[in-house]
């Protein structure tokens, strides 16, 4: 296997190349991304990291002579999730986006979008022009229409995975992927008490899909009955737990980095703050799960099967 070329949409703190590097050592990583906090992050872990920045600037000719092995990111949520806005991918003048050819044009002509989930068309067409051998895009629940946008642009269906089986957190997020034959895992039974050993669950507010209305409501719950933590999330009360004598308290970073299976200290880093730390461990990825979804790459399973042999 040539040394691959890994091209990340929405990078964020990397976690595509935390979960790229248990299969491979070499390999060329491109990076896209604007947070400079997370960038910091990224270059202490992964010196050797290609930053390309703005994926709405970025120059596919670049990957001409080079197409990448692998396209990966996960496009902002915040507009499709259930918890958010609802926008889905629209202008700052409610005109939807249906096609790349529509998103290319009200681009060119100067449109404002609402919200950042419009930037998943940034992904399909960075896809379109690399023509990448795979891809991975993860984006949060959503609605039927948004999701069967989604869908037909990729031409998958998305696989559903609940980060609850291989960590103890509820993590529910959608994966489009052209890997083949990529399963749900398997159940590991990993509780929050299995991290935090006087802990009885996560304590905050709790999303309850109605089927018949087709949308979430909450409520506030005192403690999860599964013994998971709630989605760790970029910030607020849902990053917390009750513990056995009935008080509260808020997760540490490093508790964060356990529940999205993230080795502890990883956004240790000189110059990062705890808030930004809250923030792209809530954006990120939960790197078992990535793990997962890799290792049904074939070139992978025969790099797997040599080592074994």
């Amino acid at each position: 296997m040539e040394t691959p070329v890994i091209l990340s949409l929405f990078d964020g703190m990397s976690c595509g190349q935390l979960a790229i590097s248990n299969f491979i050592s070499k390999y060329r990583y491109f990076a896209s991304e604007i947070n400079e906090q997370a960038i910091k992050v990224t270059q202490s872990n992964f010196p050797w990291t290609f930053q390309m920045g703005d994926v709405q600037k970025l120059n596919t000719s670049f990957f001409k002579n080079d197409t990448p092995f692998i396209l990966m990111g996960g496009s902002p949520c915040k507009d499709f999730s259930f918890m958010g806005r609802q926008k889905g991918m629209t202008t700052k003048c409610g005109v939807s986006i249906f096609t790349l050819d529509h998103y290319l044009r009200l681009k060119n002509e100067g449109f404002q979008f609402e919200g950042q989930s419009y930037l998943f068309w940034e992904f399909v067409r960075v896809l379109k022009e690399t023509k990448p051998k795979y891809f991975l895009l993860e984006n949060t629940l959503m609605n039927k229409d948004q999701q069967k946008i989604i869908t037909d642009i990729l031409g998958v269906e998305p696989i559903k995975i609940n980060s609850k089986l291989v960590s103890g957190q509820n993590r529910n997020r959608l994966y489009w992927t052209n890997i083949p034959n990529v399963s749900v895992p398997e159940n590991r039974n990993i509780l929050l008490s299995d991290i935090i050993k006087d802990s009885v669950g996560g304590y905050g507010r709790r999303g309850f899909w109605n089927e018949e209305k087709q949308n979430y409501t909450t409520r506030l719950e005192s403690t999860r009955k599964d013994g998971k933590s709630n989605c760790v999330v970029t910030a607020g009360i849902t990053n917390s737990v009750t513990l056995k004598d009935g008080s509260r308290r808020y997760l540490t970073i490093e508790e964060m980095e356990q529940l999205q299976t993230v080795k502890v200290g990883y956004t240790n880093v000189i110059g990062v703050t705890k808030k930004s730390k809250e923030e792209m461990l809530g954006n990120g990825w939960t790197i078992e799960v990535i793990k997962h979804i890799l290792s049904y790459i074939p070139e992978f399973q025969q790099i797997n099967n040599k080592k074994v042999a």
